[in-house]
């Protein structure tokens, strides 16, 4: 039960994934302009659990994230921003959060949310509960901020500044995979890799797996020959279909453990580096590319 309160191109995951009215001022740094320095969009970067952060969405913006994870909730109509129920607030929803910065900023920056930078920005949609009703809501919403958003019509994809891909409840899949026109993409699983029939990318352009579901290897010791064996082997598959790879739960705690596990999972090409840890991924990812 609910709670209470452009021109067609090809495949969307083939494409490189890569301010706002009122923002705090120092997301100045992130992009919109003005003379601020701003950081080098770092296209394996994603924030998971950004509105956990003290400036959601401003605060990955101005380490150069290209992709952020918003959890939302359908409560009495509206789609509510939290990791858990207790956590509800009506003030903090998905249009206020992450849909109209994102549109002040792309509009601001001329169409991109990094200015200058045109491969679209990822918004990861993780549905915590009620899948087909909260996704029914959320394409509803989607539609008013359809001019920036990607979308995919009747087979085809055309690349907007922002792209969102819905995660979580997986009962969201079946009324998207039943639209002409919709402007979200869906997140894969590893399992998706095996199907024998597997969706085309244009529907599933990303792929996400439990890291500790699949390796026990968390980076203390030599990464077994078999276990990043099989990390290239997922990788490459998905990389053959044009889908993306993100995994989560990966060591985030500071030290050499993480860092070891962040080389190999660039090494292997995975597409999104996972962490809470703005400063450090950014730090990280500007050392190992430079």
């Amino acid at each position: 039960m609910p709670a209470t309160r452009r021109t067609v191109v090809t495949t969307l995951a083939a494409a490189a994934l890569t301010g706002a009215v009122g923002a705090p001022a120092h997301a100045a740094t992130a992009g919109s302009g003005g003379g601020q320095s701003r950081p080098a969009p770092l296209r394996r970067a994603h924030a998971h659990n950004d509105y956990l952060h003290e400036h959601p969405l401003h605060d990955a913006l101005s380490h150069g994230f290209t992709s952020v994870e918003a959890d939302i909730f359908l409560v009495d109509g509206e789609l509510l921003v939290a990791h858990e129920p207790a956590e509800l607030d009506p003030s903090r929803t998905l249009r206020s959060l992450y849909l109209d910065p994102l549109l002040a900023r792309v509009r601001a920056n001329h169409g991109s949310v990094y200015r200058g930078h045109r491969r679209p920005f990822q918004l990861l949609i993780d549905i915590k509960t009620d899948g087909v009703a909260a996704y029914l809501e959320l394409d509803r919403q989607l539609r008013h901020y359809r001019r920036m958003l990607s979308g995919c019509f009747h087979g085809h994809i055309r690349l907007g500044a922002v792209t969102p891909v819905i995660s979580g409840d997986r009962s969201a899949r079946a009324p998207m995979e039943a639209q002409r026109v919709r402007y979200a993409f869906y997140d894969g699983r590893l399992d998706d890799l095996a199907a024998g029939d597997p969706a085309p990318a244009s529907f599933v352009p990303l792929i996400s797996g439990n890291w500790t579901h699949s390796f026990s290897w968390l980076g203390s010791d030599e990464f077994p020959a078999a276990q990043r064996q099989k990390l290239h082997t997922l990788v490459t598959t998905a990389h053959s279909r044009s889908q993306r790879v993100r995994f989560w739960a990966t060591p985030d705690l500071p030290g050499p453990a993480r860092d070891a596990v962040w080389h190999e999972l660039l090494a292997a090409g995975v597409d999104h580096v996972n962490t809470d840890d703005l400063a450090g991924l950014e730090h990280f990812l500007r050392r190992y590319d430079g």
